[in-house]
């Protein structure tokens, strides 16, 4: 046992914090999750990020998912708790809903996602132009890690988009950004960055009461998630060598945080 009965599982890299603070919150039995990079912690802001009502949700959230709106088929990457996806299968749209994370996707089921499934954006188990559009939202396209390596993660959403077909992504402007953002590690290329933290996740009550009723599923820690921060010209960089290309940048004025609008070319173009 560890101090005031902290139990980290064993293998960080299937454990699912996010999920499970996720799937938690919708039950009504929130606990506490958090960021954490060494000493540096941040709130993850679970209601914030993942159960705002469409009313609440930023002009530029949703003047990118209106993109989407008119669409027959969408992909939505790293679905989360769906809120996403609800909101365009709403609109009629129909959504396949993606998530590494099983607790997300159970989570998105349970809120009325029609077909949310647990699967890795890096290896889409889709058919070639299988669907209109990409929703790529939550800063998820920074996984890929480097220029080349999101450029690999565009070239997959391209082979399962059909020519003309749409994507929006986001991500954080290093420009705008310094060491007080979280994780934050700069790099001497202009216009790029990284961000490096984990999550931890830990069910809410006094450390004795957690150590008599869930043992070792007290506190759960994810593997370290490292991220590419990239400016919209860089964006704009790591689509080439692909079919898309940046038609649209949204974000409010001074604001590190933006989403682009990726059209992918068709046969006449």
């Amino acid at each position: 046992m560890t101090d005031a009965g902290r139990r980290p599982i064993e293998s960080r890299e299937s454990s699912d914090p996010l999920g499970r603070a996720m799937l938690a919150f919708r039950r009504g039995d929130p606990g506490t999750l958090l960021y954490r990079d060494g000493p540096e912690t941040g709130d993850g802001r679970v209601r914030e990020h993942y159960f705002q009502p469409p009313e609440a949700w930023s002009d530029g959230t949703i003047a990118v998912l209106e993109r989407l709106a008119d669409r027959e088929t969408v992909l939505d990457v790293g679905c989360g708790s769906g809120q996403y996806a609800l909101w365009l299968q709403n609109r009629g749209v129909d959504v396949t809903a993606i998530d590494a994370s099983p607790g997300a996707v159970r989570t998105a089921t349970e809120r009325g996602v029609d077909d949310a499934r647990v699967m890795d954006m890096f290896d889409l188990a889709f058919d070639r132009d299988r669907f209109d559009a990409v929703c790529c939202l939550g800063t998820q396209l920074g996984l890929g890690g480097s220029l080349a390596g999101e450029r690999d993660l565009l070239a997959a959403f391209a082979r399962v988009t059909a020519p003309g077909g749409l994507a929006i992504v986001d991500n954080y402007d290093p420009t705008r950004l310094g060491p007080e953002f979280l994780g934050y590690r700069p790099d001497p290329r202009e216009g790029l960055a990284r961000r490096c933290f984990h999550l931890e996740y830990r069910r809410d009550g006094d450390a004795a009461e957690i150590d008599e009723t869930d043992g070792e599923d007290a506190w759960e820690i994810g593997p370290t998630l490292q991220f590419l921060l990239c400016s919209p010209d860089r964006l704009r960089d790591a689509t080439v060598g692909t079919p898309w290309r940046v038609t649209e940048v949204h974000r409010a004025e001074g604001d590190a945080h933006y989403r682009a609008v990726l059209r992918a070319r068709s046969d006449g173009d």
